[in-house]
């Protein structure tokens, strides 16, 4: 509700309502008359708040409406209002750095997706052009990602084998990006994006360190060059591969072990002495691009100059298509409702489009904390669904948010989006020009880079803080890392939510009450068990509920708590009645109420009616007292429902002192 100056109440006016509503009666009115709580449908529309997202600008003057309309579409405008010749020249060299960086770790994760290596290229130009113009975050490097890849070729090659049928394998990914994009599209434009925050830190946590393995184990085959290895990504399928190819005797190429392991040690010496000697940081974001060009010359010499070592020749990418921009692939996707594929993939899409987002949008806020501004996280959301809906159409596979390219951006120097907008125009001319240079390609150095990447997925850190701090949460996180190294990505990820939600339930359900008395020399109130110094008010019991929702599962085991209390307080009294005379139960905690949570109230008052006790309510919550006043319950208990406990026990005071 907007107010203005003229609307508001003036001081005499606002001092007279204060000592009008002085009174408690009047207090007590303000519990009991509130407005009808909005409904389900209500929030829902609130939370989408279309109106306040596409026509906040209404009010203004056409001739000022286009500029803020264009910095509303394309927040990249909004980075060049103090844009200089310095920021230009940090965003190109931070993007030529990226490019460096993202052109050899862009063919090693199409060679984890089990695409051809000029898909990683593709992916690497359109997408991040379209989200530099529609995203609010200016480090987020968009590209193909290592888990991503990883999800799409474990998932898809159950249906279709990426060996034996390529092309109709190429043709269910990119229709797998299609609906990816499309689920993106849903959270973002309904304003869903605080859904992802229900899969919990700990089970992501767990997913990534899993498949970080998982990418371990795929990337042994061109590590060491074996003929014969499985598709699978999971532990006891790569172990039974391994182990089959040693019990056969399967051919191996130890050249490609001695450079793969050669170089991948290289890249990550270099990391660490970039960590530890910021003026060779550089050194460690060219590391991949000197591997590349220098196991790429050694592939070269062995293969074609040395035909004496025939037998040891380097296993490389061979021929890579190129030379034009993004091909059409619009009629490519299987978008038949008929297909067979189309229920599998869309269940694929929406796994991959969970966990792509989650990841991205993590990153988004990491950075963006660092730069000392928000991103939107809606908009985020939104953006990579445009981009992979649009990436679909022009052979591109999934894209998201990638941590590592992201810290090159960020220690480079990037100051706007514009470091990406050089990088994927670079990508675009390596793949006019230099696709022919790549034949020669060692995959043994793309298993490198894609194995450079994994350490920054297992955080062994802060899977030890979780479980010293909360061990069902470790649970989550553990489930989800069996789950997806022992059977697979979807029963990894079922295995974490389920135990998330089952904690969930949990707390919110159990039957937490406590009693609650007065702390010394303050008007607050304190669990007795916490703060024994609290002061109990004779012949009155004060409870409070800690559970957000009093329902069927927990209402009978409160209800009978509180019996018990007065009950032992009845014989203990030995006089057959009891001593306590009031019982407040304190429902601020209470966010909800079903009938079951009623139906106890209801005869929780009526039990102590019997055992001369008055039942009252303090504070309870909008939703819960509109509940509690449709069931008549208000009425039942003599209209006792008070703004706070102090206020409730105000009124047992005054009524005692009109009775003396």
């Amino acid at each position: 509700m907007n107010l203005t100056t003229s609307s508001l109440p003036s001081l005499e006016v606002l001092m007279d309502l204060e000592n009008e509503n002085n009174d408690s009666e009047n207090r007590i009115l303000w519990v009991l008359n509130p407005p009808e709580p909005p409904g389900m449908l209500h929030r829902i529309i609130e939370n989408i708040n279309l109106r306040n997202r596409f026509f906040s600008l209404k009010h203004q003057p056409s001739t000022k409406l286009v500029f803020p309309l264009l910095q509303c579409v394309f927040p990249i405008l909004n980075s060049f209002k103090n844009y200089n010749v310095q920021k230009f020249k940090c965003d190109v060299l931070a993007g030529l750095v990226l490019a460096i960086f993202a052109i050899p770790q862009a063919m090693g994760n199409a060679s984890l997706a089990k695409m051809s290596p000029e898909y990683g290229f593709y992916t690497s130009i359109v997408p991040p052009l379209i989200y530099a113009l529609l995203a609010t975050s200016r480090e987020v490097v968009i590209g193909p990602s290592t888990v991503d890849s990883l999800l799409l070729s474990s998932m898809i090659q159950t249906l279709k084998d990426p060996i034996n049928d390529s092309i109709a394998y190429t043709h269910l990914v990119l229709t797998a990006t299609f609906f990816t994009g499309v689920f993106q599209v849903a959270f973002g434009f309904l304003r869903f994006g605080f859904l992802l925050d229900y899969l919990s830190h700990a089970t992501v946590l767990g997913f990534l360190a899993a498949v970080a393995i998982g990418i371990v184990l795929q990337q042994l085959k061109d590590l060491f060059g074996i003929a014969n290895f499985t598709n699978k990504a999971d532990l006891i399928s790569v172990i039974n591969s391994l182990w089959t190819s040693y019990k056969n005797n399967s051919e191996w190429h130890p050249f490609n072990f001695i450079i793969g392991f050669s170089f991948l040690s290289f890249i990550i010496f270099t990391r660490f002495l970039g960590r530890r000697k910021k003026k060779l940081l550089w050194l460690s974001h060219i590391a991949p691009l000197l591997s590349f060009i220098i196991s790429t010359f050694i592939a070269y010499k062995v293969n074609v100059h040395q035909p004496k070592l025939e037998d040891y020749k380097i296993e490389v990418l061979g021929p890579i298509k190129g030379g034009s921009l993004n091909p059409s692939s619009l009629n490519q996707l299987q978008l038949d409702g008929n297909g067979k594929y189309l229920g599998p993939l869309i269940k694929i899409a929406l796994t991959v489009a969970i966990i792509s987002t989650t990841q991205s949008v993590a990153v988004g806020r990491l950075y963006a904390s660092l730069r000392g501004y928000n991103i939107d996280p809606n908009r985020e959301v939104l953006s990579l669904g445009i981009i992979n809906i649009f990436g679909s159409f022009t052979s591109c596979y999934v894209a998201s948010g990638s941590i590592a390219r992201t810290a090159v951006n960020y220690n480079a120097g990037s100051q706007t989006m514009v470091s990406s907008i050089v990088m994927a125009l670079t990508v675009l001319v390596s793949l006019k020009f230099l696709t022919e240079l790549l034949y020669f390609t060692p995959k043994a150095m793309l298993a490198a880079i894609i194995l450079s990447a994994v350490p920054g997925l297992i955080d062994f850190k802060k899977a030890y803080e979780i479980w010293k701090v909360d061990k069902i949460d470790f649970l989550a996180c553990a489930g989800a890392f069996f789950g997806v190294l022992f059977s697979s990505v979807e029963m990894g990820l079922a295995i974490g939510v389920m135990v998330s939600f089952a904690k969930i339930i949990v707390i919110s359900i159990q039957p937490g009450i406590a009693v609650v008395g007065r702390l010394p020399g303050t008007d607050a109130f304190g669990d007795v068990e916490q703060y024994p110094m609290a002061i109990n008010m004779p012949g009155v019991l004060v409870v409070s509920i800690k559970s957000a929702w009093l329902c069927f599962a927990n209402a009978s085991p409160i209800r009978d708590r509180i019996e018990k209390w007065v009950i032992i307080d009845e014989a203990e009294n030995g006089k057959g009645e009891s001593i306590i005379k009031v019982v407040i139960i304190d429902t601020s905690c209470l966010v909800s109420i079903d009938t079951a949570g009623i139906a106890s109230l209801v005869e929780l008052n009526k039990n102590l009616i019997l055992h001369g006790v008055t039942l009252s309510i303090a504070n309870p919550r909008w939703q819960v007292i509109h509940k509690l006043r449709l069931a008549n319950f208000v009425s039942e208990i003599g209209g006792r429902v008070f703004l706070s406990v102090g206020e409730a026990i105000d009124a047992i005071l005054s009524a005692k002192m009109a009775t003396i």
